[in-house]
């Protein structure tokens, strides 16, 4: 059960788990101490299971892969699925034939070429699958290699572009396969010990033919097999690992910090270059530019060569993370790379210190947002919603600019959104306020996700949808046609998108755009890409507004005071906000 030409694989097979090994412990030994809490608190709340079967899931069958795309879904769950149940297969099929007796890690590998004595009917089964197997990888291989060639046939516009060292890779897991059928084909040549395949084939050759390149054939797929282990650690091909320690994980709660961490590393590796995340692009899409996409970004720092173009030019919009089929949280990442310590300065807001709280119990504080403050009709319109129904409110940010501090945020300025953060925070819990109500979806997302206040947060179209909810909110519907816009950092940033469209439907029909929801196309004039020109963004907010009017609404309908402000240039102020929209329906 030994021959040298087995030594390649196994080289290969222990620099794989060994690097593989040395890499996981790591990261995890370099998780920060809020990461391992939250570890520690979700371990024993029965997630091991759920880990486990999103792990298959996304591993193997590569679903969401799939529902983006069933030829490229089909594409990847054939190599990966195809190449672990040849492996399981052949395990099984070499214990059954030692009748359970433990066998060296590289007998099932090269099982063909150790057994070719004794073929009985058992064998001719284990052929016969393991030959239907091989069938299925090859097509796999097939549909990659014609992808690579047009990336038409698989569903996307493009293909990523690979480096030399991940094409080379590429290649050598494309000649794994073909190699073992011509290995193995070779041996039935002379055994007479291949399935249905490889029986065909191995009758084709010639007798002497195939005494001759018998071992060279298996030292050739050795050789393949060993160099594509032994460098897969350090490719993109990593990912096959990665991924299911990240949903591992995810799965027990772990999140990216404010800082980079071991959890940092896993999300970069787990990138499989799959370039899903080009297809929806608005900066690819309607601006040509592709070479900052989360797939070369996340390459590039991983191999420590990023530049601060890649990670500035880019609208945050979280199209792409959307799309992502491994949920790597690419806008985190992004902010890592556009981290301005040296511009990053501290005690910037001293003069809200001045400023003292309302002493608003029983009242709901409303934070327009420095965007509300342009768009004034929101804040109007929202006032006129609080007194419809009675509601106190203490508008936090009305005399004085407060900023949520998201945008600085966005664009690495650390230091400076975390002392607002404090700041605001203290403001809002000396109000003794139980609920925020914010009118801006940055705002939102800021105050939701990266404050952690003790009180409850909420967008004005779902405090508005409560409000109609609970019958407290007396509007009269009409006959206007209206399309919704759907924020980006409402949406797809925070996941509300059913609120917005039922508190319109209880005022206006309406009509669907041609892209919506989490494929809602971003106005291009958010705070997330400070690289654009004014020509740039006034291309993608036209995309947009093109994409919002394909099926004649008299009326826009969006959130966000940012995405008003963009559209009402193009609109001839047919757009308005949700608020300005119930104010003008409300019965008096």
């Amino acid at each position: 059960m030994f021959h040298p030409f087995v030594i390649p694989f196994c080289i290969g097979t222990v620099a794989l788990f060994g690097i593989i090994g040395i890499k996981f412990t790591r990261w995890i030994k370099s998780l920060d101490r809020k990461q391992i809490t939250i570890f520690r608190q979700h371990f024993l709340k029965g997630m091991f299971i759920p880990a486990i079967k999103e792990m298959l899931l996304e591993g193997l069958f590569h679903r969401k892969v799939t529902r983006f795309s069933r030829r490229l879904g089909f594409m990847h769950r054939s190599i990966a699925l195809g190449w672990f149940l040849l492996i399981v297969v052949g395990f099984i099929e070499a214990t059954v034939n030692l009748k359970g007796k433990l066998h060296a890690p590289w007998y099932a590998i090269f099982y063909r070429f150790f057994e070719h004595d004794q073929f009985t009917a058992s064998s001719r089964v284990f052929a016969d699958i393991m030959d239907a197997l091989l069938i299925y990888v090859l097509i796999g291989i097939g549909l990659a290699v014609a992808k690579s060639l047009y990336a038409g046939i698989m569903g996307l516009r493009k293909t990523s572009k690979l480096k030399l060292f991940d094409a080379v890779l590429r290649y050598s897991l494309w000649l794994i396969f073909p190699l073992r059928l011509f290995s193995e084909s070779l041996t039935a040549c002379l055994y007479k010990n291949g399935g249905f395949l490889t029986q065909y084939l191995g009758d084709l050759f010639n007798p002497m033919f195939a005494s001759v390149m018998e071992l060279p054939a298996w030292t050739a797929y050795s050789i393949a097999l060993g160099l594509f282990f032994a460098l897969m650690p350090f490719s993109r091909y990593m990912h096959i690992f990665t991924e299911l320690l990240l949903i591992f994980f995810r799965k027990y709660g772990v999140k990216e910090s404010e800082q980079a961490t071991g959890y940092t590393k896993m999300e970069l590796s787990a990138c499989s270059r799959c370039g899903i995340c080009i297809e929806n692009c608005p900066m690819d899409k309607v601006l040509g530019v592709d070479t900052i996409q989360p797939v070369y970004y996340l390459r590039d720092v991983r191999n420590r060569v990023a530049k601060r173009i890649t990670a500035d030019n880019c609208l945050m919009c979280n199209q792409c993370q959307s799309d992502c089929p491994v949920g790597i949280d690419i806008s985190s990442l992004r902010k890592f790379g556009r981290n301005k310590q040296e511009l990053d300065t501290h005690d910037n807001y001293q003069y809200l210190d001045k400023i003292h709280s309302f002493n608003a119990i029983g009242r709901v504080v409303y934070f327009g947002g420095c965007m509300s403050h342009l768009t004034p009709g929101i804040v109007e319109s929202m006032k006129k919603i609080f007194d419809a129904v009675g509601q106190k409110y203490w508008m936090m940010d009305e005399y004085r600019s407060i900023c949520c501090g998201r945008p600085l945020l966005q664009q690495g300025f650390i230091n400076q959104a975390a002392e607002l953060r404090r700041k605001n925070t203290r403001l809002i819990i000396e109000s003794h306020s139980k609920t925020l109500v914010t009118s801006c979806p940055i705002c939102y997302q800021s105050f939701k996700n990266e404050y952690h206040l003790p009180v409850r947060v909420m967008h004005h179209t779902e405090y508005i949808a409560m409000l109609m909810q609970l019958g407290k909110l007396k509007v009269k519907p009409s006959d206007l046609k209206v399309a919704y816009h759907d924020p980006c950092e409402l949406g797809r940033g925070c996941g509300i998108y059913e609120e917005p469209r039922r508190v319109l439907r209880e005022l206006v029909q309406l009509v669907p755009a041609e892209r919506e929801g989490k494929d809602s196309m971003c106005c291009g004039y958010n705070l997330g890409n400070t690289c654009l020109s004014l020509e740039s963004q006034m291309r993608l907010r036209d995309a947009s507004w093109q994409n919002l009017t394909i099926n004649h609404p008299d009326q826009v309908a969006t959130a966000c005071p940012m995405c008003k402000k963009a559209f009402q240039h193009a609109s001839h102020n047919s757009v308005k906000d949700i608020a300005e929209i119930v104010a003008e329906h409300l019965i008096q």
